[in-house]
């Protein structure tokens, strides 16, 4: 699979999202959503975490970034979407564990899922609040008994994307990070209509709804300039 440097940052650029996952599966991947942000306040940890992993382009900065490092067939995969391209291909003969949210999310997600795809093995869920390492260990304990196919970590990042690292030492499966998909999917956070989406303006509208996010959208504005200044 192709892949380009933007600022130290290693991402891939898969032709579609279904080879991406068909990628995934066959490597034992864990996918890691990347945005402007990211490849901008990139530290030595997030940088490495990314590049021992997928880092896929789930924001328009990110595909801008690799159109300008000679991809130009670069595609956005948002990873909000992502997940459930993943369940839509393969819940009938795949299994799943979900970690993540408050428990009223995690719950609600799973019954959805449940209404959505019946029939569909998801082995266990829990919410993402680990109050101790016995917790953490515990988990993934499980992970290792259970043995799924698939996991989906919703958390945050860098600390969801270390935490499936553990889970990956303890038992080889498709891990994704998905940040707060689960708000999402169950309506406790709204996102962009259609043609937003579609016209790369999901930014815009976030921005419009919340103005508090000026700050960093900015950020955006700085990546943008850099990238196009040659500064990374």
């Amino acid at each position: 699979m192709e892949s380009r440097l933007v600022n130290g940052v290693k991402v891939h650029a898969p032709p579609s999202r279904q080879a991406l996952i068909d990628y995934a599966f066959a490597n034992g991947s864990l996918l890691v959503a990347v945005n402007a942000e990211k490849i901008l306040h990139a530290t030595e940890q997030t940088r490495n975490i990314i590049n021992r992993n997928i880092g896929y382009p789930d924001g328009i900065g990110a595909v801008l970034g690799l159109r300008r490092k000679g991809q130009g067939d670069a595609v956005k995969i948002p990873g909000c979407e992502l997940w459930l391209d993943i369940i839509r291909a393969h819940w009938q003969d795949k299994t799943f564990y979900l970690v993540g949210g408050r428990d009223s999310v995690i719950q609600a997600t799973v019954e959805r899922l449940h209404e959505e795809f019946p029939g569909i093995r998801i082995l266990a869920y829990r919410n993402g609040y680990l109050a101790n390492e016995d917790e953490k260990h515990a988990l993934i304990a499980d992970i290792a008994d259970k043995k799924p196919d698939v996991v989906f970590v919703a958390m945050g990042s860098p600390k969801q994307e270390l935490l499936m690292e553990e889970m990956q030492r303890a038992h080889s499966a498709l891990y994704q990070g998905l940040g707060g998909s689960f708000d999402v999917y169950t309506g406790q956070v709204r996102r962009a209509p259609a043609w937003w989406v579609e016209h790369h303006l999901e930014w815009l509208y976030r921005l419009l709804q919340e103005p508090t996010r000026i700050k960093r959208q900015i950020h955006l504005i700085r990546f943008l300039f850099r990238l196009y200044a040659g500064r990374f």
